[in-house]
């Protein structure tokens, strides 16, 4: 019999309703161990729970999240709440005994990020991963798996971007994202960063020396009581990293971008190496790119990009027609799939969400960006 586990949300906004509507379904998915439903959601703006009235296994709305802490029926929350947020929320969920599904940055530092892994080894029944969606995207899916049965052979370079046009308005008002003090010191890196850095971690690519391009583009915004209001983040975050392996190195670029003109919400990743290259963007998001050399017939050995349609299956596999499109609502529900299979020990070898180590091995990277724009050099990433 598939167990039942109940979850609940903190934060009724934007990515508070993709979960719920993913959620909803849950049936798409084939012999999946569990059966979530969602019981319970808290934000502290009642208005924003109105939406939450149309799902009828909601029997809980709050603003108060330790009301969600003191439910022993509840067994996971997903958490999006600004990042200066996180270490409190996500300590105190974990302490509680929860499983958590947090959102990036896993913390608004460091510092944070430590106090909320000290917290999960203190506590181990609690379940602890960070979101990261992109990656569930089957073409993404097809990349990291080529790039695993080692077909490039020794890599050249790799690539993996995040390219958002969300703040090319410059009379967009300000929010919490660009304010420092919310958002945190890394700016954009914090707000998009393990999008891009997920896969390139769990690949192994984990840079050892960082240069950092960083631009505060728009300094400011149109403020709540009619005026003009500093925006103190970074907009758009170029890292040049260096990657060692135990036979060579080889450079590894990311971006994240709040502006980035003529795109809306691109995630991309390329890799090449001497035998062969794949890359995959989400702007055309059946199709993967791949590189080989090849033998053509009556022309000799060719360099050749050769492009397949990955189809609808990712992650854990789904009633879907396999020739069918994937989409964004459909990576949310392969994410929280292998989030829910792996808490259960049922994950196997699949793809799975950010772990606490990745998540806070980006501020490390992110770190050493500030220090490298900071002073103009490269700078070695602290672990």
């Amino acid at each position: 019999m598939t167990k039942t586990v109940n979850v609940a949300i903190v934060g009724g906004g934007l990515m508070g309703r993709e979960i719920a509507a993913a959620l909803q379904r849950w049936p798409a998915l084939i012999d999946h161990p569990v059966r979530p439903q969602l019981t319970a959601v808290c934000d502290i703006n009642p208005a924003a729970l109105d939406w939450f009235d149309q799902i009828p296994t909601v029997t809980q709305k709050v603003t108060d999240y330790a009301d969600l802490l003191a439910d022993d029926a509840i067994d996971v929350l997903y958490i999006a709440v600004r990042h200066d947020l996180h270490q409190q929320l996500y300590v105190d969920t974990i302490q509680a005994g929860k499983s958590l599904l947090a959102e990036k940055p896993f913390g608004i530092d460091g510092s944070a990020a430590q106090a909320i892994m000290a917290a999960a080894a203190a506590n181990p029944e609690s379940f602890v991963r960070c979101a990261s969606e992109f990656p569930f995207f089957p073409g993404a899916q097809v990349a990291v798996n080529y790039v695993r049965s080692a077909a490039l052979g020794r890599i050249i370079e790799a690539r993996c971007a995040f390219l958002h046009a969300g703040d090319l308005d410059v009379d967009k008002p300000i929010n919490w994202k660009r304010q420092a003090r919310y958002c945190g010191e890394a700016g954009v890196m914090n707000d998009l960063g393990l999008h891009v850095w997920h896969v390139p971690l769990r690949l192994g690519w984990s840079p050892d020396r960082i240069f950092g391009m960083l631009q505060d583009i728009v300094t400011e915004r149109p403020a709540p009581n009619g005026g003009r209001e500093r925006c103190d983040t970074w907009d758009n975050a170029v890292l040049h990293g260096w990657v060692t392996t135990d036979n060579y190195s080889f450079p590894l670029m990311t971006e994240m971008k709040r502006i980035a003109p003529g795109e809306k919400n691109t995630w991309e990743f390329e890799a090449l190496g001497l035998d062969g290259g794949v890359r995959f963007s989400t702007k055309n998001p059946k199709r993967v790119e791949i590189f080989s050399l090849v033998d053509v017939p009556g022309g000799g050995r060719e360099q050749i990009w050769s492009s397949l349609d990955a189809g609808s299956q990712s992650v854990w596999p789904t009633v879907t027609g396999p020739n069918f499109e994937s989409g964004f609502s459909d990576a949310i529900l392969q994410m929280l799939a292998a989030f829910l299979a792996e808490r259960e020990g049922a994950l196997g070898g699949r793809f799975g969400c950010a772990t606490p180590d990745e998540a806070a091995l980006t501020h490390a990277i992110y770190g050493a960006a500030i220090r490298s724009h900071e002073t103009g050099e490269v700078v070695r990433v602290g672990r």
